[in-house]
């Protein structure tokens, strides 16, 4: 609160005021006079604030019996709550987009805000924004024709994309790199080629490989490759280029070669990678005598020694009960040679992974899962670019696009995270919260801002959220 303020709520504390309180909205100070009363149904004290006025620097307190207010006519309304839950999920992005992207940097922001929620194409985006109260008290030009342009000389500034992947960069030695693909015709991006996808389109495609942090989930790094590029090539492109080492990579089967292994240890990268299931290395000898448990399931384990490189074997109970009944029903039903169903009925339920990390078995096997959480938000992502998808026109738009959305699933995941922390998980998504908080609205009436009744079913969410967005 300005000195100024403070300096008026003394005086009139010395002057024999009791229960006085300023609250700040927009660019307002407003006075109110807080009590407490006997609530006969919770059966407890409760605070009871009573608008007095506005505070001006120079008139004092302007009494709001003296106030004329034409009608109650309310001049401008927002969406307060969800736009205060949005503003917090982006607020370590701000000084990082500052830095990197100084005059464009509103545009950014206010952009990848409101597509933390989902799609939301450019023709959308200031009717979107418009809806919100300006917390950041930013004022970012939100036409379409302005976003196209910042879009391109986003994406044509790699290096400002750098600062901000730099600032994300966290300090968990651990993390998680994965390769997805979007679609698209266009013919004026020359990086969409046809290439491999696990939903074996023949589309011409973008593939883009994301790095996040194993603890927290949060995304650190995007970059985009053409739709051809192997695998082993993006991790090597995608690894120079981060400057990362002295971390543990945890990365999906597809990596796993000779190659990618070597391409970690020049630059003193770890890793936690699983084999293919047809690779002879299941045929080595691994007792596994060591158990542990995970979300209900039995997981029995077992490590051994390979050259420079560790083995762990895992056998889980119950996808083996599941693997084997689709194959012996694929075997009756002549869908697999007897020598396919002996040699995979070895394999059910069994996962073996290599690692140059010398951990428990059921450290390295949680390290792992840690995968899944990430591949969802490969899902969340995906959704946040289908934006726009259909009307980028060239490279350097396609590479400002993947950043914005970057940088929107990073809010989302900051908000997941407090879900998550909150054990709210099972009840509640980001997207539901931001609906849930949208409910509640700051009004002008005529200069004075109030703010509409907070519902107590997201008072408890935010209490338990432990956010304090809402001013008490």
């Amino acid at each position: 609160m300005e000195e100024w303020v403070n300096i008026w709520l003394a005086k009139q504390r010395e002057l024999g005021e009791k229960g006085l309180e300023v609250k700040k909205f927009s660019n307002g100070h407003y006075v109110y006079r807080s009590t407490t009363y006997w609530d006969k149904e919770l059966k407890k004290r409760r605070k009871k604030s009573t608008y007095i006025g506005k505070l001006d620097k120079n008139k004092g307190l302007i009494d709001s019996q003296k106030t004329v207010i034409s009608n109650k006519r309310v001049r401008s309304i927002w969406e307060y709550g969800n736009s205060a839950l949005l503003d917090f999920a982006m607020q370590d992005l701000k000084p990082l987009l500052q830095t990197a992207f100084g005059d464009i940097w509103e545009e950014i922001y206010a952009l990848a805000l409101v597509r933390i929620a989902g799609n939301v194409p450019l023709k959308r985006a200031n009717l979107s924004w418009e809806r919100l109260y300006p917390i950041s008290e930013i004022t970012p030009s939100m036409n379409p024709k302005a976003l196209s342009k910042v879009l391109k000389e986003v994406g044509v500034n790699r290096k400002g994309q750098n600062i901000v992947f730099k600032g994300l960069l966290s300090e968990d030695k651990h993390l998680v790199y994965d390769l997805s693909a979007i679609f698209t015709r266009s013919e004026a991006i020359n990086f969409a080629e046809k290439g491999y996808n696990k939903e074996h389109f023949h589309i011409p495609q973008v593939n883009f490989a994301l790095f996040c942090t194993a603890n927290d989930n949060l995304p650190t790094m995007v970059r985009i490759l053409p739709g051809s590029v192997r695998d082993i090539k993006s991790l090597a492109l995608s690894v120079n280029e981060s400057g990362i080492e002295n971390r543990t990579l945890i990365l999906d089967r597809g990596f796993y070669s000779k190659g990618s292994i070597k391409i970690l240890k020049e630059h003193n990268l770890s890793f936690i990678v699983p084999t293919r299931r047809n690779t002879t290395l299941y045929n080595e000898q691994i007792n596994p005598s060591e158990h542990f448990f995970y979300h209900e399931r039995l997981i029995k384990c077992g490590k051994k020694q390979y050259g420079e490189n560790i083995l762990y074997l895992f056998e889980d109970s119950e996808m083996k009960k599941e693997e084997e009944y689709t194959l012996y029903k694929k075997h009756d039903e002549n869908k697999i040679s007897t020598k396919t169903f002996n040699k995979s009925l070895q394999k059910a339920g069994k996962i073996l992974l290599v690692s140059d990390v010398d951990l428990e078995p059921e450290d390295v096997f949680f390290m792992y899962k840690k995968r899944d959480t990430v591949e969802k938000h490969y899902d969340t992502y995906k959704n946040t670019l289908e934006a726009d998808r259909l009307y980028l026109q060239d490279n350097e738009s396609l590479f400002g696009h993947i950043f914005i959305s970057f940088l929107s699933l990073y809010g989302y995941v900051k908000i997941q995270n407090y879900i998550k922390k909150a054990n709210l998980t099972s009840k509640y998504s980001p997207t539901d919260l931001i609906e849930q908080f949208r409910k509640v609205y700051l009004m002008d009436l005529d200069g004075q801002m109030i703010l509409t009744e907070v519902p107590k079913k997201i008072s408890d969410m935010e209490k338990k959220l432990n956010l304090n967005l809402f001013p008490k």
